[in-house]
């Protein structure tokens, strides 16, 4: 009666890696509307598994069905989710210095371009905080940018601290939006990014701040912001932000992130 309780080691690992599995998508969408359906599915798949396992054959018929038709409308419901999913595990796992796929396809030319300009970047980052002149430069790496590109007013120049300021001045038309720098290029200003979707977000964090999360939470680049109303530097990254970083600290969390 009770033999399908017999586990074996193979089973103790698969359990081990849905379990993983389930914690990384929770780690994903927690903070967003997202988890309330997502603990309704996982509910849901329960039941089913017990009601199978309690050979209830019409029930479990209803329940399979309902999850094998529901799969189509989970991934509509969550192509943000899988999208980020799928990201972290591109960028994350397959883009750590043990196994990179850069190391085989492409080399690092962007990230040397950048930290060749990156004297002049941390210069502009502490001079708009002196000043507090509000800025949110994103750094590409492996994840395409022509999309939110697309959105602002291109330039294609050379990193220089100057050219940085004057663009985030008060009063030239492009402060606006977000400086996008891609292969240690500007390539444009003036650009919409995506708001974060978590609900749980400091309520000292401004717009800035709202669309550095989002824009890391869709890709792999970094963000740095320098906030309008405090001068305070922070980086973003995986949708996380480190907030009040001096100029040497800004300038070693990049060294640390482009090597």
């Amino acid at each position: 009666m009770f033999s399908f309780i017999h586990i074996t080691l193979v089973d103790v690992f698969d359990i081990f890696l849905v379990a993983l599995l389930f914690y990384q998508i929770y780690m994903m969408i927690r903070g967003t509307a997202a988890i309330n359906i997502f603990i309704g599915i996982f509910l849901l798949y329960v039941i089913w598994l017990v009601v199978r396992a309690l050979n209830m054959e019409m029930l479990s018929t209803i329940l399979g069905q309902i999850i094998g038709v529901g799969a189509l409308a989970l991934i509509i419901v969550f192509q943000q989710e899988v999208r980020k999913f799928l990201l972290y595990i591109g960028t994350r796992y397959l883009s750590n210095k043990n196994f990179s796929i850069d190391r085989f396809f492409s080399s690092k030319t962007g990230n040397k371009a950048l930290l060749v300009g990156i004297d002049a970047l941390v210069r502009a980052c502490r001079n708009m905080a002196d000043a507090k002149t509000g800025a949110l430069i994103v750094l590409g790496r492996r994840s395409s940018l022509q999309l939110y590109v697309d959105t602002g007013d291109y330039i294609d120049a050379t990193i220089d601290s100057r050219l940085i300021e004057t663009i985030f001045f008060k009063n030239t038309p492009m402060h606006d939006g977000a400086m996008i720098i891609v292969n240690g290029r500007i390539v444009a200003a003036r650009c919409v990014l995506p708001t974060t979707e978590k609900l749980e977000v400091p309520a000292h964090f401004g717009m800035r701040h709202r669309a550095a999360m989002g824009i890391t939470e869709h890709t792999d680049s970094v963000v740095i912001i320098v906030s309008e109303e405090t001068g305070r530097i922070s980086v973003a990254e995986h949708g996380e932000i480190k907030s009040g970083l001096s100029a040497i600290e800004l300038r070693q969390t990049l060294e640390l992130l482009f090597i």
